[in-house]
């Protein structure tokens, strides 16, 4: 593992634990010699995990679409930046720049980014693991709810336990070293008609 990209609010959020998670989270990359990968913004926790793993001396690759960059929200201060055409082409990005990903504390984007890499990988376009940082409880509801989708039958007990979930960043990369995906669902159902 070389990198691993980071799923986070582009605001600061209510609860300072999100801010320092954020900011320990840039420097535990750095300290591991892991680049970090992520939305490519200057605001809210993106900015935090950046510039807490750019001073403490590691590489910071951003991905950001256009438009957002074009308002002013791009972090100038990064070892690369790639500016893309759509926020499609960001995730696709992301996932190429990747060898794992954590979703902190966010909103509906950070939401959308991390079932969609879950779900790229219950269907086997890759292999990586995927990891939810669970600050100060921001995620237990959610936790609880995928639990009743499994429960329900709409989420198979190995790809439910392929998202890895802790309160601790040490934990989930310990996890993401032992990582061995989940066989892809790949189930086709047909009707005939």
């Amino acid at each position: 593992m070389k990198s691993v990209c980071v799923y986070c609010g582009s605001n600061p959020g209510e609860n300072p634990a999100f801010v320092d998670a954020a900011r320990h989270v840039g420097r535990l990359l750095a300290e591991r010699e892991l680049t970090l990968v992520y939305g490519g913004g200057r605001v809210g926790l993106m900015g935090e995990v950046a510039d807490a793993a750019l001073a403490a001396g590691g590489r910071v690759i951003g991905v950001i679409p256009q438009f957002m960059a074009v308002k002013e929200v791009a972090h100038m201060g990064l070892s690369d930046l790639h500016v893309v055409q759509s926020m499609h082409a960001r995730k696709a990005k992301m996932e190429k720049l990747s060898d794992a990903f954590i979703a902190l504390p966010g909103g509906i984007g950070t939401m959308e980014e991390l079932f969609e890499i879950w779900t790229w990988g219950q269907l086997g376009q890759h292999a990586k693991p995927v990891g939810l940082l669970d600050v100060d409880g921001y995620y237990a509801h959610l936790v609880a709810f995928l639990e009743e989708m499994t429960g329900q039958g709409f989420l198979q007990r190995s790809h439910h336990n392929a998202l890895q979930v802790s309160d601790r960043a040490e934990s989930l990369l310990s996890a993401f070293e032992r990582y061995q995906a989940p066989e892809a669902d790949v189930r086709l159902k047909t009707q005939q008609t």
